[in-house]
């Protein structure tokens, strides 16, 4: 077995260990908001560790280079995705309505909202 294989293997695992920490993020966390922030960040880090480790193991187990590259091409896009996705997602439940955990002790999206309302009173004043 050549090194590449092993270190694909390892990614593998790892990035099997961050699926399992996403799926028990899902049960744990007490609201929506919590649980897609769990899940995005232990899913993302996950699917990188298995795809980018499936690269490298194709490339131990001496199939072609190119399976590194488009490995890394899925990663990169899923590393960018993922995020975006996820932020869509969490804004539009907040949106519409969604309320947060009772023990949320911060919520900087009203405060920003709240900070807008104030100063477009204070401008209406001010041209009035």
């Amino acid at each position: 077995m050549s090194v590449l294989a092993i270190v694909g293997e390892a990614l593998v695992l790892i990035g099997t260990f961050f699926y399992f920490l996403s799926a028990l993020g899902l049960i744990r966390m007490p609201d929506v908001y919590n649980r897609m922030q769990t899940s995005t960040k232990s899913a993302t880090l996950g699917s990188l560790g298995v795809i980018v480790g499936t690269g490298i193991w194709a490339v131990g187990k001496n199939y072609s280079p190119a399976w590194i590259v488009q490995t890394i091409a899925v990663a990169g896009f899923l590393l960018l995705t993922n995020p975006i996705s996820a932020h869509a997602l969490i804004r539009a439940a907040y949106k519409r309505g969604i309320p947060l955990w009772h023990g949320s002790v911060v919520d900087k999206y009203a405060e920003h909202l709240a900070e807008k309302v104030e100063g477009s009173e204070t401008s209406e004043e001010v041209s009035e």
